[in-house]
């Protein structure tokens, strides 16, 4: 019996107690239920007594005292506890519960995913970076976390883009295209510009291309350097974010907003909505209303247009194209953007509450020092790939909240020992494809027979327990937008399966008869791999069959 198989028997013995006059209520259309913090309080448990006592009119000891006599009636459970003010333990039979293994490897690549979250129509845009230079260690954890958020999400039914909004529009182009042109005369960058090895490549490219180019007025030559630094870039970029196995869905241009006029438009519709004014030759949008700590100002007196100008028409963009919530990722230094962008949703005719969500990223330090994309010296992206390894700092970076600022060791993510969460659990999922290749050659296969009610080991029990929670944290893993919670289960069910290995022997020993119970417990073992499998594809991470 699975969790969801549970909650509809837990609704239909509601059900059951209305019909018989026992219960007067409107049966919720999903109940809940949880694994118990202590296994000794059953396999499931559910609080659904107490959410509907107050329509019934009963104490939510006696509603669970009702639903306990129709749930112990129903095939496959055990025993019904009731516990506290009116929670119910439920404990499913052996057989019961080990037909999941059955389940998990049935349903295969599809377990664990669902449709809680179906109908959402989301633009998920996370790292875009200025295409002044390569992707650091900051970016890093942005790519890795809102690729887990974007899997997870389709993984529960929500329709999602990925997006990387292209910063291609002002001061960074005169700084980038400064910088190049400096390192080609064996000047010092300019003031806020950048320098290190990939500026001086750049600049060779832009020699290779226009021989000429310190021959040109510094205007010609400023645009020659941008046109050709730029693309190289961005390709760059791509080609970092594909070894690092990140897809996005769009790429869209900053300048091709500038270029299309859709900035100005954005200015007149936003007027048009009554929250643009004119004060001392520029034009402001009135964000106060919203929560914003001062009004923005969109086309300074001189007609150029804001970055914030540019944000609200790039908001705007993204409504007219049909998403109806639009998440932005943003790092540690963009707090001040969460109230202007959500001021720029509800100028708009939108909902901030709902149709626009700001998460920050808090600092990732390596070594004790914090990254900068204009030091020299800087940790980048490719670099921790060739050092550490995709699958190392992708989990690494998954398995901790957002939120909380991060210091990283090198050295202890390329460790190969238990010490190392990405290692302990790819180790796990190779050890099952390990048991699975030698059962194979002894002679147990799946296929010959499957009796649940022998996994009767308290190991086996509590592996099954959590396999048959990662439907549950998949669903509130991707509504949160936390991948770390399929991190730290993974490694549970890691550690479950380590224990369930050293007690429960897949194999017969040298002159034992292959049995059922053999045959059973790979199925069980198979269960595990590709429940692990499907988690770490989930963060994007790999499933090794050896290591």
């Amino acid at each position: 019996m699975t969790p969801e198989e549970l909650a509809l028997a837990i609704r239909a013995a509601l059900q059951a107690s209305v019909d018989a006059g026992e219960l007067s209520l409107t049966v919720p259309a999903h109940v809940r239920v949880e694994r118990p913090r202590s296994r000794d309080h059953g396999d499931w448990a559910t609080n659904v007594a107490l959410q509907v006592a107050k329509g019934a009119g009963m104490p939510p000891r006696a509603v669970a005292d009702l639903l306990a006599t129709r749930l112990g009636q129903v095939p496959g459970v055990q025993q019904v506890d009731v516990a506290g003010p009116g929670f119910l333990n439920v404990t499913l039979d052996a057989a019961s519960a080990g037909e999941l293994a059955r389940t998990i490897v049935d349903a295969g690549t599809a377990y664990g995913r669902g449709a809680s979250e179906a109908g959402r129509v989301v633009n998920l845009e996370y790292i875009s970076a200025n295409p002044t230079g390569p992707l650091h260690i900051g970016h890093t954890r942005w790519a890795a976390l809102g690729d887990a958020m974007v899997r997870l999400l389709r993984a529960t039914g929500a329709d999602v883009t990925a997006e990387y909004y292209i910063n291609d529009a002002g001061g960074q182009v005169e700084r980038l295209g400064g910088s190049v042109l400096a390192s080609l005369r064996g000047e010092e960058a300019p003031e806020g510009g950048y320098s290190g090895e990939y500026v001086d490549a750049l600049a060779a490219a832009v020699r290779e291309a226009h021989p000429d180019i310190l021959e040109q007025p510094t205007d010609e030559a400023l645009r020659l350097a941008w046109d050709v630094a730029y693309p190289i870039q961005l390709a760059a970029i791509k080609g970092t974010l594909d070894h690092f196995h990140v897809v996005f869905d769009v790429w869209f241009s900053e300048r091709a907003l500038h270029d299309s006029g859709a900035v100005e438009q954005a200015v007149e519709r936003l007027r048009e909505q009554g929250h643009v004014f004119d004060r001392e030759g520029a034009i402001w949008l009135r964000t106060t209303d919203f929560g914003d700590d001062k009004d923005r100002v969109l086309i300074r007196a001189n007609g150029v247009p804001t970055y914030f100008a540019a944000d609200a028409a790039y908001y705007l963009s993204k409504k007219d194209r049909g998403f109806d919530e639009k998440i932005y990722l943003l790092g540690a230094d963009h707090h001040g953007y969460i109230n202007r962008l959500k001021a720029i949703a509800a100028c708009a005719g939108d909902d901030p509450e709902h149709n626009i969500e700001v998460k920050i990223g808090q600092l990732v330090n390596i070594a004790g020092e914090r990254m900068g994309k204009r030091l020299g010296n800087a940790l980048y992206m490719d670099d921790l790939i060739a050092w550490i390894g995709s699958d190392a700092v992708r989990y690494s970076l998954a398995r901790y909240p957002a939120d909380s600022p991060l210091s990283l060791d090198g050295e202890e993510m390329r460790r190969q020992t238990n010490d190392n969460p990405v290692f302990y659990v790819q180790y796990a999922h190779a050890r099952t494809a390990g048991v699975a290749r030698l059962a194979a050659e002894d002679g147990v296969h799946r296929a010959d027979g499957f009796d649940p009610a022998l996994l009767t080991d308290e190991t086996e029990a509590a592996l099954l327990a959590a396999l048959g929670d990662h439907p549950r944290v998949v669903a509130q893993a991707a509504h949160l937008l936390e991948p770390h919670r399929v991190a730290r289960y993974l490694e549970d069910v890691a550690a479950r399966y380590h224990k369930w290995y050293d007690t429960c022997r897949v194999r017969p020993l040298a002159d034992e008869e292959v049995t059922d119970l053999h045959r059973t417990r790979l199925w069980l073992n198979d269960a595990t791999r590709q429940v692990l499998a499907n988690g770490l594809d989930l963060l994007g991470v790999s499933a090794p069959e050896r290591m």
